[in-house]
């Protein structure tokens, strides 16, 4: 009886990561594909992009305090 709980639980876990890893997949991809096109279309590489989300972050840490 344990046996089949412990392989129940272990499925649902299983299929719960594995729905997870598909989200997060597919969440990397939609974000690389708008970075290129914001890369093609407009000429902003990936430095300048990193570099308004560092400041964008700060700001919100700074305002939080």
């Amino acid at each position: 009886m344990i046996t089949i709980a412990a392989l129940l639980v272990s499925w649902f876990v299983f299929t719960g990561l594995v729905r997870l890893l598909k989200v997060a997949v597919g969440t990397a991809i939609k974000i690389a594909a708008v970075l290129f096109i914001i890369q093609i279309f407009f000429g902003i590489g990936p430095e300048t992009i990193w570099e308004r989300l560092m400041q964008f972050s700060s700001q919100i840490f700074q305002t939080g305090k």
